[in-house]
Parts: C-alpha cells; sequence; structure tokens
C-alpha cells in the first residue's frame, strides 16, 4: 500500500510591534514618496494622489517607486530612498 504524506503549510503567527512616526502638522512644503505594489493602475492612483497633495495640500514634490511585486515587502533600496529624500510616504495598490 502506498503511503501519503501531508504537509501542512501554515506557520504560527508571530506578533511584531508596529511604531509609527507622529504625522505632520501639514504637507505645506513636504517631500511625497510613493510607493506602489505593481499591481493594475497603483501607479496611475498614487500619480494623482500626489498631485493632489501637491495642489491642494502645497507638497513641493511627489517621487514615486514601485516594489518589486505586490506579495513582497518594500526593498531595502526604496526605504533607504525615502529615509534620505522625502519627508512623507503613501502606498498604494492597484486592482
Amino acid at each position: 500500500m502506498d503511503r501519503i504524506e501531508v504537509f501542512d503549510p501554515t506557520t504560527e503567527m508571530r506578533e511584531e510591534a508596529i511604531r509609527y512616526v507622529p504625522r505632520p502638522d501639514s504637507l505645506k512644503g513636504k517631500r511625497i514618496g510613493l510607493i506602489e505594489n505593481t499591481k493594475f493602475n497603483s501607479d496611475k492612483l498614487l500619480l494623482k494622489i500626489g498631485a493632489i497633495l501637491k495642489e491642494e495640500y502645497g507638497a513641493t514634490d511627489a517621487l514615486l517607486w514601485r516594489k518589486r511585486g505586490a506579495s513582497v515587502p518594500v526593498h531595502d533600496e526604496i526605504i533607504d530612498e525615502a529615509k534620505r529624500g522625502v519627508d512623507v510616504v503613501v502606498a498604494g495598490i492597484g486592482d
């Protein structure tokens, strides 16, 4: 008789504390980072949000970065660039 071996692909949940930075009082003069996840229209959505933040809230710039894929965290290069070049980050999805 053949033997069937079953693997359980689930893992135990792991809790991780998240520390948020304080929000700015205003976006006036701030540089905005936009991080999109490669899904359909996520870039268009974020570019529109960036334009609104500049036009209506006084942000000075909006820079767009693209993640390697929707199912992975932001890679270190984007994080490093954002730390050096923007004041606020907006992450968005498409579909």
